[in-house]
């Protein structure tokens, strides 16, 4: 495997600091320049811009590798799915998401419609990469249930008040950033920027408020250090 990093003067140290800092937390361009300068790491915003694009689907796509060999061997999945409304450039667009029992977002999928069609799409795409799961539950969205029928998983459908919550609040997150970034130019940004917002959140998301705090330190240990350990 080549050097993903052989043609920057940059460390690839800074490079993944910088493209952390940038996807993780809801900063924008500027303000992660002006964090890298008081640490004394003299960069333009432009080149962080230029970091993340090149480097952050990489990042997330070995993230999401180990990720999803692990969800297959997982034989009672149970997935939240749930669908959000962003405005781009005066339209309105869906952004589909699909949440595991334990909050990680697995699939983020950008549509122009929120009918039957994308629905199927939505759901195909995941299933594709996850597997089939054994329960999905839903907002009562008729689009859901006729893609399941296509599919023929209809019958594991589960609707009822409160128990999509998992899946609503999973939206939090994506919201802190989109306000950070002033909203998205295009489909295509929004895109790519939730594909990789979501392994990244995945990847450092330890729910602390569930195990001690002696664990929670370790597995941010742990996480920080695979971060590191990234594209070498």
């Amino acid at each position: 495997m080549r050097n993903p990093f052989r043609y920057f003067k940059t460390s690839p140290e800074i490079i993944r600091l910088a493209v952390m800092m940038y996807v993780r937390f809801p900063l924008s361009l500027r303000q992660v320049e002006d964090l890298l300068h008081e640490r004394g790491i003299d960069i333009c915003h432009e080149t962080v811009r230029i970091w993340w694009n090149r480097f952050g689907p990489m990042f997330a796509s070995e993230i999401r590798k180990k990720r999803i060999a692990a969800h297959r061997n997982w034989t009672q999945s149970r997935w939240h799915l749930d669908e959000v409304f962003v405005r781009i450039n005066g339209e309105t667009y869906y952004l589909w998401r699909a949440v595991d029992h334990e909050g990680e977002v697995l699939e983020a999928y950008v549509t122009k419609q929120r009918d039957r069609k994308a629905a199927l799409r939505f759901l195909r795409k995941a299933i594709k990469r996850y597997g089939h799961p054994e329960a999905i539950v839903t907002d009562r969205l008729q689009s859901y249930r006729a893609a399941m029928k296509v599919i023929g998983i209809a019958e594991r459908e589960e609707t009822g008040r409160w128990l999509n919550n998992r899946a609503e609040n999973s939206h939090q997150p994506f919201r802190r950033r989109e306000w950070a970034m002033v909203k998205f130019r295009s489909a295509k940004s929004l895109q790519k920027f939730t594909s990789i917002h979501s392994s990244v959140h995945n990847h450092f998301n330890q729910e602390r408020h569930l195990y001690r705090r002696e664990n929670f330190k370790l597995d941010r240990s742990t996480a920080l250090a695979e971060w590191r350990r990234l594209a070498v």
